[in-house]
């Protein structure tokens, strides 16, 4: 099993305001980067989300991924009936998690959300890393790494430039 996170992330390192809010971070979209996704998307067969991702995601005009969702909650109870058939509420650990995922035969996983992200580093299931890196400073928000208690190593892949200042760096686990 792969697990992948892509995700962006400001300059100094928030991937939301307090508020969940990614408006500087929006204003950054164009054909380059939704290229690059959906190369990425393709090879994907299941996603886990955070609560809080999941509750930003609901307020986009329309549902935006077709793959399977599981979103790691403890406060939600019930999926909305937007999103039924497309969304279920799992309450694991990441090991659990990944043991779930693979008796139902998913084998590569993309997560997303700063707390999930951050219990699958600390635990080390994350293979990859794709970090595309906002030109702009926010000053404080919800971090993408908060705190490791180990020292995680990633070999790096690879680094594009897209023309509106957007860098996207891809690390392997060692």
């Amino acid at each position: 099993m792969k697990i992948s996170v892509y995700i962006g992330k400001s300059l100094d390192g928030f991937i939301a305001r307090n508020d969940g809010n990614i408006d500087w971070l929006v204003r950054f979209e164009n054909d380059e980067i939704a290229r690059s996704y959906t190369e990425f998307i393709g090879r994907i067969d299941a996603m886990v989300i955070g609560r809080g991702t999941f509750e930003k995601v609901l307020s986009f005009p329309s549902w935006p991924y077709e793959r399977p969702v599981f979103v790691l909650s403890t406060s939600i109870k019930k999926v909305p009936d937007v999103v039924a058939g497309k969304v279920t509420i799992i309450s694991m650990a990441p090991k659990e998690v990944l043991h779930y995922l693979s008796k139902k035969g998913f084998s590569n996983i993309y997560i997303d959300g700063g707390k999930v992200i951050q219990s699958f580093l600390r635990e080390g299931y994350v293979d990859e890393l794709i970090v595309t890196t906002v030109p702009s400073l926010i000053g404080k928000g919800i971090s993408l790494f908060g705190d490791i208690n180990t020292d995680i190593e990633f070999r790096h892949i690879k680094t594009d430039v897209y023309r509106n200042g957007l860098v996207k760096s891809q690390y392997e686990k060692k």
